[in-house]
């Protein structure tokens, strides 16, 4: 196997592959472009972890553009030095092909590296669908007897997972996804997650950013201070000690707790009940 075959064969090769990649890409962008609009909009809401949905459908096309392209390389190189695409570099300086070969080998280490992220990103994102999915799901059955619930709530803060909205009150569903390991627990002290017996830990101040956010906007809106009940929920760990009155430390499975967690204090007017169920699907349905 001479320079001249591998380097013919890889450059056939990377360039079939580079023009497979764009017009894969291109299409994809098409697809999200021309697809992007649902029917019947203004009746859609949005679904327990549906921005994590979108971002695994799409790090999931680009894990298979990736994963194809590697197979078209392979097979067009295979193809490519069978048929003698060493002639396309006769009579070059040596030193020439091993500048080639060298870019070439940057390209597809940077390719794998591209992959490798995608793959990892997928991951993490699948955990934190899957546990946004759980929680939405067990809060889809408990929300009939505490209030509607709503999905994705953006503030000017962030996001907020989960918002439970009746007449007992309001709840801010905030969930953290990790790993569930054996035996393993969680605990809240201040504004940190203990995870046990790993011993790593988590703030929680971007939470209550958000929380406190979304309560200033309700306060604008009923011109009166609404608290909203904050709720962190850790699917497949056991719970801990909570450690603060502020926040309800649950799982997938004691969630049905947040329906005794309430007070008459936070209790909403039917009218304030109806004005934040209207601020909030409209903020939450799809738009075309």
């Amino acid at each position: 196997m001479d320079i001249e075959s591998i380097s013919g064969a890889a450059t056939v090769a990377l360039t079939s592959t580079l023009v497979f990649v764009l017009i894969a890409k291109s299409w994809q962008l098409i697809n999200r472009s021309v697809g992007s609009s649902p029917r019947f909009s203004g009746s859609i809401m949005r679904e327990a972890a549906q921005r994590f949905r979108d971002e695994f459908d799409r790090l999931s096309s680009s894990q298979s553009t990736y994963l194809s392209a590697g197979v078209v390389f392979v097979v067009l190189f295979i193809a490519a030095y069978v048929l003698q695409a060493r002639q396309l570099f006769v009579g070059y300086p040596l030193w020439q092909l091993y500048v080639l070969l060298g870019t070439l080998l940057v390209g597809t280490i940077l390719a794998l590296y591209r992959l490798a992220q995608t793959v990892l990103t997928r991951h993490r994102v699948k955990l934190r669908r899957d546990a946004n999915i759980a929680i939405g799901h067990q809060l889809q059955r408990l929300a009939m007897g505490v209030g509607r619930t709503y999905h994705d709530v953006e503030t000017s803060a962030g996001i907020i997972d989960h918002i439970i909205v009746g007449q007992s009150g309001a709840y801010a569903v905030s969930v953290f996804a990790r790993p569930s390991a054996k035996s393993g627990n969680v605990s809240l002290q201040s504004n940190e997650l203990q995870f046990n017996p790993a011993g790593q830990t988590q703030s929680i101040v971007a939470t209550n950013a958000r929380i406190a956010s979304l309560e200033r906007e309700f306060r604008r809106l009923l011109d009166h201070r609404v608290r909203v009940r904050s709720v962190i929920a850790i699917p497949g760990w056991d719970i801990g000690e909570q450690g603060s009155e502020e926040h309800l430390l649950v799982n997938e499975r004691n969630l049905p707790m947040l329906s005794g967690w309430k007070d008459q204090a936070d209790y909403l007017m039917n009218e304030d009940v109806e004005a934040l169920h209207k601020l909030l699907t409209t903020r939450c349905t799809i738009s075309a």
